[in-house]
């Protein structure tokens, strides 16, 4: 018997959510974004979209385009990284594995008119398959920026799957597609076995992918890249956090700025870097880290 997903609205806790997506492997949050938002949000990454070529392979889709460095490109994109509700939920969630999460990825996924349905993994294979069963890495969101059909390419899920044999296969009857309106989110584990859906339709779905992962792990999108420091440094504490600029644990993560002698400390935190221990310090050092890295003087 095939087991839906289970539907929240937006007044759901986090222990809820966490509490479905441990028993299926997904869960959907309904109408957490209202249309001026999701207008919003449009208006700030459709450049970067429509600017973005399809996948060059069959798994990425070669009528699928994937959109990336969205913290540094969009602050409504920087709003839904830092949604309570979801970062409340996925710190329960992968909680009991990591003293500190992370952000493991910002994608938009616009599946075009024609794409096929992709072929059904389960995210935590980022990692080659060399974590245990038992520990669970991700916890991941879709957020509908367009309607989720089943005629667009809803993403399909089988749930249940987190528990099962890792060579058993999904029967067609074990699918589900995670239909929904625009502005709800599909939350779901990185072991659950999951893909884009086949557009039929004639208009694209769009899905804004937010993932976050255990702070000990390496990043899918390297963040530091993708949001690098000169760009980091205007963002909040607590988002620069999540994407990775400060300790993962104890002693995870320092740094050393590279500086000449007795101009820097040896062994600090990433955050360092932007307050540089008193107001207004971080800045300055920045630019003269920054320039001193384009003349090649370090």
């Amino acid at each position: 018997m095939t087991t839906g997903i289970t539907r929240f609205t937006g007044e759901t806790t986090p222990q809820l959510l966490v509490d479905a997506v441990r028993e299926t492997g997904a869960a959907i949050v309904e109408g957490l974004l209202d249309a001026d938002s999701l207008a919003r949000l449009e208006d700030e990454i459709m450049p970067w979209v429509e600017a973005t070529a399809p996948g060059q392979d069959d798994f990425s889709g070669r009528r699928t385009t994937r959109t990336g460095a969205l913290v540094a490109r969009s602050p409504s994109v920087r709003d839904r990284v830092m949604d309570p509700l979801v970062t409340d939920a996925a710190r329960t969630f992968l909680g009991p594995f990591c003293a500190k999460i992370q952000l493991h990825l910002t994608q938009l996924i616009r599946i075009l008119p024609g794409q096929a349905s992709q072929l059904l993994h389960r995210d935590r294979l980022a990692w080659g398959g060399f974590l245990p069963a038992a520990l669970e890495p991700q916890f991941n969101t879709i957020w509908a920026v367009t309607d989720f059909t089943s005629e667009n390419g809803a993403t399909q899920v089988v749930p249940g799957s987190p528990a099962w044999d890792p060579a058993r296969q999904p029967e067609e009857d074990e699918i589900v597609l995670a239909e929904m309106p625009a502005g709800s989110v599909l939350i779901y584990s990185g072991s659950v076995i999951h893909g884009g859906g086949a557009n039929r339709s004639e208009t694209p779905r769009m899905g804004l992918n937010i993932t976050y992962a255990l702070g000990w792990l390496r990043q899918e999108e390297n963040q530091y890249l993708s949001c690098p420091p000169e760009v980091a440094r205007e963002l909040s504490p607590a988002l620069r956090e999540m994407l990775g600029y400060d300790y993962g644990s104890y002693a995870l993560g320092y740094f050393t700025p590279p500086l000449p002698p007795g101009e820097g400390p040896e062994v600090v935190s990433p955050e360092w870097l932007f307050s540089g221990g008193h107001e207004g310090f971080g800045s300055e050092l920045l630019d003269a880290i920054v320039e001193r890295a384009k003349s090649g003087a370090m």
